[in-house]
């Protein structure tokens, strides 16, 4: 027998016995009625040497992981604490007025839009793989984060495959005019901006307008320069300056000034303007991919 080793010596039967329905024999399973010789065994251990006792008592050496760094923005993010002070028009007589016009607009843009969303909803659950309305974490008013609703246009695996795209665009946001990452159909919504009628919830819900600065991405804002922060001092919408004046096709920098300059001219008659030049910007496509 080895050192440390477990054995089982057969002793012989003890005289049959009734075993009920569902007893439980240790080593031999769940037992079933009926009478039958039960095996008698003995279980002898042999003592393990004092070294081969050290050893197996022994603790493992646990090494120290280097502790994980997180960054004073992702921190200044989870407490909930705000990255810029509010800016913009901020007189209750027009914040009324531009809530009214949310509310009223986004109902009667979604009454108009439903054959148009449930049509794409519908194709677009038939030819991909992955849910229809894609939910992503963007930074609101003040830095706030919400989920915003899009229609979905990219791959599943689209965040996996960035590596392996170009960017074509200045400064934290990434774009591509032909992103191979981009669904046939998504094209067509991203060219029209029918991929983004679903953010029409997120203004109804107060978290957008439907006239200011287009929310960015949490990872771009880290990447921001501290003037640059100040895009996100009011309220994010479906439509801006930058929306209407190419899009894509602008650099990042003078987006950025776009919209501080929306901020310092923000009014009601703005906003309008804002609205009524969208259709136009929409039907032509420029700077939309």
């Amino acid at each position: 027998m080895v050192a440390g080793s477990t054995e089982f010596i057969d002793v012989g039967h003890a005289p049959p016995m009734r075993v009920s329905e569902n007893f439980f024999m240790p080593g031999f399973g769940i037992g079933s009625m009926g009478e039958r010789p039960v095996p008698l065994a003995v279980r002898v251990q042999t003592p393990l040497p004092t070294r081969s006792l050290a050893a197996a008592t022994r603790r493992p050496r646990v090494r120290n992981a280097p502790a994980r760094t997180i960054s004073p923005f992702a921190q200044w993010l989870a407490a909930g604490q705000p990255l810029v002070e509010p800016d913009g028009n901020l007189s209750p007589a027009y914040l009324q007025a531009k809530r009214a016009l949310d509310v009223l607009g986004a109902l009667v843009l979604l009454v108009l839009l439903a054959p148009v969303m449930s049509a794409i909803y519908a194709v677009l659950w038939i030819t991909t793989r992955g849910h229809p309305i894609f939910r992503q974490v963007r930074l609101g008013w003040c830095g706030r984060p919400f989920v915003i609703y899009k229609f979905r246009t990219m791959a599943l695996d689209a965040d996996e495959r960035q590596h392996e795209v170009v960017n074509q665009q200045s400064g934290p946001i990434f774009k591509n005019r032909q992103d191979p990452r981009v669904c046939g159909f998504g094209r067509l919504l991203r060219r029209t901006s029918l991929d983004e009628t679903p953010q029409l919830l997120n203004v109804l819900a107060g978290q957008m307008s439907l006239v200011g600065p287009r929310p960015p991405l949490a990872k771009e804002v880290a990447q921001y320069q501290p003037w640059q922060r100040r895009r996100l001092a009011v309220k994010p919408g479906l439509t801006c300056l930058w929306q209407v004046s190419g899009r894509s096709e602008i650099g990042f920098e003078q987006w950025v000034r776009l919209d501080l300059r929306y901020a310092r001219r923000q009014s009601l008659p703005t906003d309008l303007k804002l609205l009524a030049r969208t259709p136009w910007s929409v039907l032509t496509g420029r700077g939309a991919y």
